[in-house]
């Protein structure tokens, strides 16, 4: 794996309450500024778990599919976009404010070739995409800290 991007967010709630919000996929797209929807395929959130996204930056609209790989409640929660191998994954620490919640998007050395062209030609290129993944990490850490401190 390459050096992965990703985020921190301290939020003034329990694990629990945390998680509610961090584990519902299918309001992926009310957090996250790239991932505008995702549809969980079987209903229930369980490792193994597939979905199907939209995703837009700008003017360009994609889908993905995605495997959950890791569920612990509570804790952690990973899924593998299929088409390019990436694993998106949030983990909860406790602390004494409530919980840090970890972004993290992990890249394989053997991401896709497909995916490696539309980054460099229509992403412009990984150095701003990456960029603008991080700020879009920040952004959804912080709408999940709005909507867990609000609970």
């Amino acid at each position: 794996m390459a050096n992965p991007l990703e985020a921190k967010i301290d939020i003034a709630a329990t694990p629990r309450e945390v998680w509610a919000v961090v584990s519902d996929l299918k309001r992926m797209g009310e957090w996250s500024p790239q991932c505008r929807r995702m549809r969980v395929l079987g209903g229930i959130v369980q490792e193994g778990t597939r979905t199907l996204n939209i995703n837009r930056k700008g003017f360009i609209v994609w889908p993905t599919t995605s495997k959950v790989v890791k569920f612990e409640p509570n804790k952690a929660i990973a899924f593998r976009i299929l088409e390019n191998r990436t694993v998106w994954s949030y983990e909860l620490e406790p602390n004494a404010g409530g919980t840090a919640v970890i972004e993290r998007r992990e890249i394989p050395t053997d991401v896709s070739r497909v995916s490696q062209f539309l980054v460099k030609t229509v992403f412009g290129g990984n150095e701003d995409f990456e960029v603008d993944l991080v700020n879009g990490m920040n952004t959804t850490l912080a709408r999940i800290k709005s909507e867990a401190e609000r609970k």
